[in-house]
């Protein structure tokens, strides 16, 4: 494609700010798309991006689909006893699903984001004749963020754009500050960015408006050693407030909904070496067993050896050696290499 149209997801961050300012000096026709979901504090004043960019930017509520998609399946996910991933959600739905949709109706060829992970892609390597598009690792290991772009379908990645793929942080930090480019958020995003206060427990009983169900806290023999205020405050892992004095700490185990029960154990017994998940998306040659392939099954998980059996959307993983807080409603995410071979949930 000869003079492709592109459309850059602009938060206000610097990331974004750089990577709208890199396609500017790479491509003739380009503009800007901003999304509100509805819990921002404060408006984005997009006339100062526009200003710094010198291109359009356009302001998307995406609120109503936000709420729907990325909000209630957040709450109900925690109510059904397991730990949902936003981030990832949202960006296989929100901003390479919704926000795409807007931005080629819109007339853009290509999404670009600040994005720190590489897409191997048409546009992205013109000098390479590329048949099938995948995901790879950031160039920067300390902000990769392939882990979340893992749900992202092939025909996703086809017209997604990362400019920051071949950069670290501090590259982007320093080049924006040669070119005087200030964002107009200066800190860094939240993990949660509709939960403010990082209350999680609180958010999901106001959003729902339900009582807090009290029940039993048991341990791994079976001996109730408390009471616990309601299960959807904890997740697989979890050490703070289970607040039950024992010769060491508690670690959660299980959240048992059906039976409103917490079971905890002592650490040396939270880890196991296999786990199912489902809802899998997989972008590598098909194959029914992988060997020697590395598991992350959470984003400051380091990954560990393992293998894969595949059976359609679904799977099983197990591991080499035990890891600690296999989590069910995460991410597991499978890397040969740098490559992203799919990711799965949880179960």
């Amino acid at each position: 494609m000869k003079n492709p149209v592109i459309a850059v997801a602009l938060s206000g961050g610097v990331d974004s700010l750089v990577s709208g300012y890199l396609l500017k000096l790479k491509y003739k026709h380009v503009f800007g798309v901003h999304f509100t979901t509805g819990y921002e504090k404060n408006p984005a004043d997009l006339t100062l991006l526009e200003k710094q960019l010198g291109f359009p930017v356009t302001d998307i509520d995406l609120s109503k689909t936000f709420e729907k998609k990325i909000v209630q399946y957040f709450v109900q996910t925690y109510l059904e006893g397991k730990t949902p991933n936003p981030c990832i959600i949202c960006n296989k739905e929100i901003k390479f699903g919704e926000l795409l949709r807007y931005a080629q109706n819109m007339g853009a060829d290509f999404l670009a984001t600040g994005h720190y992970a590489t897409i191997i892609n048409p546009i992205s390597f013109p000098d390479k004749k590329i048949s099938h598009c995948y995901l790879e690792k950031g160039s920067d290991p300390i902000k990769d963020q392939s882990y979340f772009l893992s749900l992202l379908s092939g025909e996703q990645l086809e017209k997604i754009i990362f400019p920051l793929a071949g950069m670290a942080k501090e590259d982007v930090k320093r080049f924006a500050g040669s070119k005087h480019l200030e964002p107009i958020h200066p800190s860094e995003s939240q993990d949660i960015c509709f939960i403010h206060d990082n209350n999680f427990s609180r958010f999901i009983l106001q959003n729902q408006g339900i009582t807090p169900n009290h029940g039993n806290i048991v341990d791994h023999n079976g001996k109730i050693v408390g009471r616990h205020k309601g299960l959807h405050k904890f997740t697989i892992g979890q050490r703070r407030g289970i607040d039950c004095p024992a010769k060491e700490p508690y670690y959660v185990k299980q959240v048992d909904i059906k039976n409103n029960i917490l079971r905890v154990c002592f650490k040396k017994n939270l880890a196991r070496k296999q786990f199912k998940i489902d809802q899998i998306n997989w972008n590598f040659p098909d194959s029914k067993i992988i060997p020697d392939i590395i598991t992350k099954i959470r984003y400051s998980h380091k990954g560990a050896l393992s293998t894969l059996t595949l059976n359609e959307s679904c799977g099983e993983v197990v591991f080499n050696e035990p890891q600690n807080a296999i989590t069910p409603g995460q991410a597991a995410v499978f890397y040969k290499g740098a490559r992203v071979l799919g990711a799965g949930i949880i179960q």
